[in-house]
């Protein structure tokens, strides 16, 4: 089974978005036994928030159902061994990693867009209000890591 935990800063907007995202993606393939996926964030400041409604509102948009009860967590150190692949939404997101996974050894840690052949940022809608741009990035990532 691929384990794959997606990051982002606060894990209210990308990293849900993709979770949730991919999870759809597995399912229409019939491959949610080989899967297992979840979010987290590289900050505290919005542990134990719900998904930000702008993101809630995007997934609905495109008919991608979501876990009303997901909260924000803080990625940890033991996610580096429960998780085969841990993939970052922007180069902040790598950056930031390091103080809690300070070695990658396994090369576990990847950037979102670079599945797409792209080593660019996946623009945060929080800072931007483009959730479907997010969106859509998020999407061609999740597509390109199942093909």
């Amino acid at each position: 089974m691929m384990r794959i935990l997606f990051v982002c800063h606060g894990n209210i907007c990308r990293s849900p978005m993709a979770e949730f995202i991919l999870k759809a993606l597995v399912k229409a393939r019939g491959l949610e036994g080989q899967y297992y996926i979840e979010s987290a964030a590289v900050s505290t400041e919005e542990i134990g928030n719900p998904i930000y409604p702008p993101a809630k509102r995007c997934l609905a948009q495109h008919g991608i159902q979501f876990d009303n009860a997901k909260q924000a967590r803080q990625i940890t150190r033991t996610d580096y061994d429960r998780f085969d692949r841990i993939i970052c939404m922007d180069h902040s997101n790598l950056h930031l990693i390091r103080r809690i996974i300070p070695d990658d050894p396994q090369g576990k840690i990847h950037l979102m867009m670079s599945y797409a052949g792209f080593p660019r940022d996946v623009a945060d809608p929080w800072y931007t209000g483009d959730f479907e741009e997010a969106f859509q990035d998020i999407l061609e990532g999740c597509e390109s890591m199942l093909i």
